[in-house]
């Protein structure tokens, strides 16, 4: 590396992009003037962006971070840590700050490369963001039906079940979903960014019927109470403040709307005469929820009596062997990592020559010889579409 390239470098945002490395380290600047045998004033300077930092301290530096040099030389948008979005705004102990910690950390890793390969590629993420809804002095289940039907008209999903609900709001809505593995009690990390936008992840250990729901959960946040971050886990609270009681209505409503439920619910009852068991596992299995969750809606509608999945469990109901023994299988899904337009911005920076085989590999999260196996996935994709198009006869359509 030459002085030339840290010539180049805005020295106010390498300054800023060092201190939040040396942080993450839990560094403090005595710590790191040791690093590069200068005063503690130096790392203040450097940090501020009143010094410019010589190749030999950023080598040090980066080493002692345990980062690469090309994450401070590359031009990286600089955004506000998550970790102080969070810090204020979850209040939890100290043992469940450092189990999350990790995974709110990589959220904001893959979403900075998402921003740089934006930037690299000039092709911003289109956003299809509705205005934030209002939601005050309304009551919960009317207002979170009230917004998954709005969603569902605005989207133009109707009352159909959504097949692939990640795309829709990756695709059609804009936000930045990432499955990241999580701890098991944990679903999801929001979070909202003035340059990012909305950003999810989603715990990839999660069966997908579970991860549809938290990306609905998630998305209610975004919808109703967007600059709020929220780490999403099991026995969070002892008492649901009104924000959470709404995103935990939201899911049952745009996943199952009550006109689509009521339709097939009764179709189903009138050809059987009665609602089976069998016919709760296929409609849990059409709308893509858990047997539980429909039990529970389905009592909410009065259409079941309350108690139901109790009663079901009581007596030793083993879902997903039932489910097997249906022919109903996991429902697949898509289990990448990245979205879908974040995949198509590296293979295109790759093979344009912007960014380099090992750049690339650290983007999708992989070692160099699954990055190649992907790449050629991502090609064979991309070519297929075209040759499909090619020779494609309009007239015939």
């Amino acid at each position: 590396m030459t002085s030339n390239i840290l010539d180049d470098i805005d020295i106010g945002k390498l300054g800023e992009l060092l201190q939040q490395a040396r942080k993450k380290c839990g560094l403090t600047q005595a710590d790191a003037a040791k690093f590069i045998d200068a005063a503690r004033t130096t790392i203040v300077a450097i940090e501020k962006g009143d010094r410019r930092i010589k190749p030999n301290e950023l080598i040090k530096l980066a080493r002692a971070y345990g980062r690469s040099i090309s994450d401070f030389v590359q031009s990286r948008p600089v955004i506000q840590p998550f970790e102080v979005q969070f810090r204020t705004a979850n209040r939890q102990s100290e043992d469940e700050d450092l189990l999350i910690s990790p995974s709110i950390a990589h959220l904001e890793e893959l979403c900075r490369n998402y921003l740089e390969l934006e930037g690299i590629m000039d092709a911003p993420l289109p956003q299809n963001y509705p205005q934030e809804y209002e939601v005050s002095n309304m009551p919960i289940e009317a207002a979170a039906e009230s917004i998954a039907i709005a969603e569902r008209q605005r989207l133009g999903l109707g009352d159909s079940p959504v097949a692939h609900l990640r795309n829709i709001l990756e695709q059609s809505v804009g936000l930045r979903i990432f499955y990241i593995k999580m701890p098991p009690k944990y679903s999801e990390v929001y979070s909202f960014d003035d340059q990012l936008g909305g950003c999810m992840a989603i715990n990839a250990n999660h069966p997908e019927e579970r991860r549809r729901w938290s990306l609905a959960h998630g998305y209610l946040h975004f919808l109703a109470h967007r600059r709020k971050p929220v780490v999403d886990f099991d026995g969070q609270y002892q008492r649901l403040p009104e924000s959470e009681r709404l995103a935990e209505a939201y899911p049952k409503y745009f996943l199952m709307p009550t006109s689509s439920l009521l339709k097939q619910f009764n179709d189903m009852h009138r050809s059987h005469g009665k609602f089976t068991p069998t016919n709760l596992f296929t409609m849990a299995h059409y709308y893509g929820v858990s047997v539980e969750a429909l039990i529970y809606r389905l009592e909410g509608m009065a259409l079941l009596p309350s108690g139901t999945w109790d009663r079901l469990r009581d007596r030793g109901l083993k879902v997903r062997k039932v489910q097997q023994e249906m022919g109903f299988g996991a429902i697949v899904q898509r289990s990448d990592m990245t979205p879908i337009h974040y995949q198509h911005l590296a293979i295109e920076a790759l093979d344009q020559g912007l960014i380099t085989e090992g750049r690339f590999a650290n983007f999708l999260g992989a070692d160099r010889l699954e990055a190649r196996r992907i790449a050629e996935v991502l090609r064979d994709h991309s070519s297929g579409i075209l040759e499909e198009i090619t020779h494609l006869d309009l007239r015939q359509v």
